[in-house]
């Protein structure tokens, strides 16, 4: 008898119909940005635009395109900013060489500073000054508030 009442128990239908068809969508739609939020993927927004998105991903996905069309077709229509990695070319040159560029030139300029200064130390004292700095050091009276005071 209990064998018969779980057979009657009404059974949770799955959430999604096709649990491929939507790790796929998912893991297309963690690659390409919401163009509505701020650094969150089409998959983590919850932006109506994003939702829209997912959907055409899913659509299309159906429709039997595969992962590069569907990303070219989303360029075409809203351009790289869609994509999370920006492809490599001479409009996004500075976005992928920049970090690079800043890098070296920090290194140049610190390379420079570090030069000049060693140049700067090497300056040797001539022996009236090492002279000066010695009575400075004791305690003499050749410094000039010493001089101003008798």
């Amino acid at each position: 008898m209990p064998a018969l009442a779980a057979d009657a128990a009404p059974q949770a239908r799955p959430a999604v119909e096709d649990p491929v068809l939507e790790e796929r969508v998912l893991e297309l739609s963690h690659k390409l940005r919401c163009l509505v939020c701020q650094n969150q993927s089409i998959a983590e927004s919850h932006a109506p635009l994003a939702v829209d998105l997912r959907n055409q991903v899913r659509e299309q996905f159906v429709a039997g395109r595969n992962e590069v069309e569907i990303v070219d077709y989303l360029v075409a229509r809203y351009g790289d900013f869609v994509l999370y990695e920006p492809p490599f070319k001479t409009t996004t040159l500075v976005l992928w060489l920049g970090p690079l560029l800043l890098l070296v030139a920090g290194a140049g300029w610190l390379g420079l500073r570090l030069r000049r200064r060693a140049a700067e130390a090497a300056t040797p004292l001539s022996d009236a000054e090492h002279a000066r700095a010695r009575a400075l050091l004791e305690g003499g009276a050749d410094t000039p508030k010493q001089e101003e005071r008798s």
